[in-house]
């Protein structure tokens, strides 16, 4: 062996390199790594100094499949690189690397720079052929062999798991029970009401994000483990932890071993092991009613089901998406009646008006839209004329519901508090327990007794805060004000604590879906199909209004205001319209100033120095703006906004309490008529397109 080692090797360095696999092997395995730290020795015995022997053992508690995740084996491959090295000792090939293009590479390193390599019994020079065969099946043979421990190592899981007794760290809510080898439930009464109540308001939200916030609202936590840590933690509620739970089969009473795979995949030209979540059909292992279950099996897939339904991301156009808080109370349920494809919800303006649009036809940019308003205010119409329940037996059921929801909400703050001084007596009894005189010990034990009872404290008064701002327990005058609610639903819809999801999954469990189809001939309409739970199909047809006059002043409002305009002030007329429930064209209360807006453009002035409509003509004969409006039928504003736009140009343009006056002829008329066909023209063009 000595013949192979030169005067070269013995003036560069030496490297002893250390490896295993797991950090339990470390601890557990110490005559390997006994032996591997030995080899220094060895290579003393072989020419080396000891101030020429480097140990590189950053390595230890990491596998030898991949190169690039061992600091350890990057620095020996630069060191070799750069000629630094003579000799690397290592205990075995599988030390160095279980990774045919590693240790390939490593070779190649060693034979151009004329390292040779050592283990217990021999050493090998890479230049020489009939070594460096031997070392390339040596390292073939070395990844193989992972390979069969790995094949043997999952096999024997697979097969365990396949009976249902293979460990894993359960989700929260349940503990294993090693003499059955089964989950059970968890005995803590907590835990368990907190699991429960997850799926509880999940059948009323039909979202992960609508149960987080109901948790977040009442300030409950939820139990969880963690894949590293096995001891129970209640954590805040978050949208991606309701998710886990309602995907989980654990709950369903399955045992589920194979969910997802790991695989190498080249990220930014680097290897990244990613994690891909398998569809059902290729679980490895699926028992069911394996142990007790939270909630059923069908009720899981159901659920399943709503939460693939509630995504929505582009190609998931034929999903519905979950009901969100947008003024849309019909989003996700319209479908096109000229392609079939589902319609989407858009805001636009300051004020977000709601427009419901086909986008299938890409080339021409959309199919058709119309607005959400006046289509929500038909079906919403429809849907409470249809509601129809049993007064009696629904109020009672809706109480019934509201005390329960509120208990469970009570009962789960009063375990939480019940856990926090069980915990705080618990510090206590090891805080007396101690040694006195052991201040040591005793001031930390005091820390953590005095931790837990601040913890109390801040617990009391959030419940406390909990009590003043939600109701957690229902008084005679709620349960007077429940009942009278729940048989009056259109209160409870108009309601202002009734929020814009809530009207969506309320219309959502009736109506499946809408078809809207437009009509033009012979009269701009939208034909409106609603097909209710039951399949039972209400048709109603809805008139058309051209962008132009979406929010023009309704009529009631503009025959209101000309019959009161002589009578009563702006004030009073405003107030009236609000007391009548009738809006403005944007849809928002009367005031002062949208009352003077109305009336100056119909040409309603009242008598005043600067509020005294203009006569027709002057003393020269020229023509006023609403002697113009009369004579080409527009109105004033249409006159004022010629005005601004430089398409009429006025001799006099007058200022604050006078008036503007034109001279008009003949040929200026045509021109402002021609103007005005124009105008009319448009309007066309956008109810085609509209």
């Amino acid at each position: 062996m000595k013949d192979k080692i030169e005067t070269t090797h013995l003036q560069r360095r030496a490297v002893v390199y250390l490896r295993q696999s797991t950090l339990r092997q470390l601890y557990e395995h110490r005559e390997s790594t006994a032996r591997q730290y030995a080899l220094e020795q060895r290579a003393i015995g072989l020419g080396w100094v000891a101030s020429q022997i480097d140990i590189i053992d950053e390595d230890l508690g990491h596998s030898g499949g991949a190169g690039h995740r061992r600091e350890g084996f990057q620095r020996l491959a630069e060191e070799v690189a750069h000629g630094r090295v003579g000799a690397i000792f290592a205990l075995e090939v599988s030390r160095l690397s279980r990774s045919s293009a590693d240790w390939h590479r490593l070779l190649e390193l060693c034979n151009l720079a004329d390292v040779v390599l050592v283990d217990e019994q021999t050493v090998y020079t890479p230049r020489d052929h009939n070594d460096r065969l031997l070392l390339g099946l040596k390292g073939t043979m070395s990844e193989a062999e992972q390979y069969w421990m790995r094949l043997r190592l999952r096999g024997g899981s697979l097969n365990k798991a396949r009976r249902g007794e293979l460990f894993f760290v359960p989700a929260g809510g349940y503990v294993w029970d090693e003499t059955t080898s089964r989950f059970r439930l968890d005995p803590d009464e907590s835990v368990q009401r907190a699991v429960r109540q997850v799926f509880e308001r999940f059948r009323i939200d039909g979202s992960a994000r609508a149960v987080a916030r109901y948790f977040r609202q009442h300030g409950l936590e939820v139990p969880v483990r963690g894949p590293s840590r096995r001891d129970l933690r209640w954590v805040a509620p978050k949208e991606s932890l309701m998710l886990n739970m309602l995907h989980n089969p654990i709950y369903a009473g399955a045992y589920v071993y194979g969910r997802s795979e790991h695989r190498l995949r080249l990220v930014d030209g680097k290897m990244r092991v990613g994690t891909r979540k398998l569809p059902q059909a290729q679980w490895k292992v699926c028992i069911r009613d394996h142990h007790r279950a939270y909630i059923d099996w069908d009720e899981y897939m159901a659920n399943r089901r709503k939460l693939d339904d509630n995504r929505t991301y582009r190609g998931s156009a034929d999903r519905r998406g979950a009901g969100r808080e947008g003024a849309a109370l019909l989003q996700g349920l319209l479908l096109c009646g000229r392609c079939g494809h589902r319609m989407n919800t858009q805001y636009t303006g300051t004020t977000r008006r709601g427009i419901y649009t086909c986008r299938s036809n890409s080339a021409a940019g959309q199919c058709w839209s119309l607005p959400a308003r006046s289509i929500d205010a038909a079906v919403v119409q429809l849907f409470l004329d249809a509601v129809k329940p049993p007064q009696v037996e629904l109020g009672l059921a809706v109480l019934r519901e509201a005390e329960r929801q509120a208990s469970d909400v009570e009962r789960q703050w009063k375990l939480r508090v019940e856990r926090a001084r069980y915990e705080a007596r618990l510090a206590e009894r090891r805080y007396k327990a101690v040694d006195p005189d052991n201040r040591v010990i005793a001031r930390t034990l005091e820390r953590e007794w005095n931790d837990r009872l601040v913890e109390i404290e801040q617990l009391e008064r959030e419940q406390a805060e909990l009590r003043r701002r939600e109701t957690t327990e229902l008084s005679e005058d709620d349960r007077a004000q429940i009942l009278s609610l729940s048989r009056d639903l259109p209160a409870v819809w108009h309601a202002a604590t009734t929020t814009n999801g809530e009207r969506k999954n309320l219309l959502r469990m009736l109506v499946r879906e809408i078809t809207v189809t437009p009509i033009d001939v012979p009269a701009r309409a939208t034909r409106v199909q609603l097909l209710w739970q039951t399949g039972a199909v209400s048709e109603l047809t809805l008139d058309r209004a051209d962008p132009y006059t979406v929010r023009a002043t309704p009529p009631r409002a503009l025959a209101f205001i000309r019959s009161a305009f002589e009578k009563e002030d702006d004030a009073e007329i405003a107030a009236e319209l609000n007391r009548r429930g009738i809006r403005t064209g944007l849809k928002r209360p009367w005031t002062v100033a949208a009352v003077q807006r109305v009336r100056y453009g119909e040409g309603l002035y009242r008598t005043g120095a600067r509020g005294r409509r203009a006569p027709e003509r002057d003393q020269d004969g020229r023509w006023s703006i609403h002697a113009i409006a009369a004579e080409v039928g527009v109105k004033p504003a249409v006159v004022r906004y010629w005005m601004q736009s430089g398409a009429l140009e006025p001799v006099e343009r007058g200022g604050p309490g006078h008036p503007a006056w034109f001279e008009i002829d003949d040929p200026t008329l045509e021109r402002l008529r021609q103007l005005k066909e124009q105008m009319q023209a448009r309007r066309a063009r956008s109810r085609r397109s509209g």
